[in-house]
């Protein structure tokens, strides 16, 4: 059974990872991720139904560990998508205001939750036979009603609670960053300092489109939180440069028959000979 829920976790990051790669709009990313979330959801209830657990310690695994981290995907894009089908027209300080209110209700959550954010987030465990075991629910626990109208069999008290705590980092950390991108389009509108040295780039499109791609996928800007089409403008902004229909540049890169990753390749090679240069000058 842990096998076969290992690998259906791991198909469905892969797979959300490609949406985020190929798809720009935010709604329309949600949809997509909502659509193969209830799909892997379904699957996983599937499995936990037709397979018992060989103890106790094993089902308060999965419902402590496991399982939230299929729920918080959905908990996660559900959200996002609301807060983006919602967002008001206006200005930035119009959309600050709409997004810092978003913010507010997150704490409002951890603030209601804060005990059992507390036992969770300090790696506790002598309340886990009550919040991670099916049907040992207590009622004094202040317990949310929509349990009551859940399948018993597939949820425990406070397995939603860990996939909302889990979820609610990454819109955090989502909301945090639009208003970051506010803050930094305010910048860019004012006048700024600028270095002296203007940095051209001199390498093929391509090959900044695969360092671009490369970057992505690796999550180095914003901690994972950029989307493509964000770096590629920056990049055109910063190099100004046309990358033109840089995901077809991609397509042909990775339908490449020898070495796909062409300029990544040159450049550990260049920089490892550099490091293995005993007379290098750093």
């Amino acid at each position: 059974m842990n096998s076969k829920i290992t690998l259906l976790l791991s198909n469905l990051n892969e797979q959300i990872s490609f949406i985020d790669l190929e798809i720009d709009d935010t709604i329309h990313k949600c949809e997509k991720a909502i659509e193969i979330i209830l799909i892997s959801n379904n699957t996983l209830k599937k499995i936990i139904t037709k397979n018992n657990f060989k103890s106790e310690q094993e089902e308060i695994l999965f419902f402590k560990e496991i399982k939230p981290q299929f729920t918080s995907k959905l908990i996660y894009y559900n959200m996002i998508y609301k807060i983006e089908m919602k967002k008001p027209n206006g200005g930035h300080r119009i959309l600050k205001k709409y997004y810092n209110n978003e913010l507010i209700k997150l704490k409002a959550f951890f603030d209601n939750e804060l005990e059992f954010y507390k036992y969770y987030r300090s790696g506790s465990i002598y309340l886990d036979y009550k919040y991670f075991l099916r049907g040992k629910f207590d009622i004094k626990m202040s317990l949310d009603s929509y349990y009551f109208e859940t399948d018993r069999n597939f949820s425990t008290s406070h397995d939603f609670k860990v996939a909302k705590i889990l979820a609610n980092d990454l819109i955090q950390l989502y909301l945090e960053n639009q208003l970051l991108i506010i803050d930094n389009k305010d910048t860019s509108e004012k006048s700024q300092h600028k270095p002296n040295i203007k940095m051209t780039w001199t390498g093929s499109k391509v090959a900044l489109i695969e360092l671009m791609y490369a970057l992505h996928s690796e999550g180095v800007f914003n901690n994972g939180a950029s989307d493509l089409k964000d770096i590629a403008e920056y990049f055109e902004h910063i190099f100004e440069i046309d990358l033109g229909q840089y995901r077809r540049a991609f397509l042909e890169i990775r339908a490449r028959k020898s070495e796909r990753t062409k300029f990544i390749t040159a450049l550990n090679d260049t920089l490892t000979k550099r490091m293995d240069n005993s007379d290098e000058v750093i």
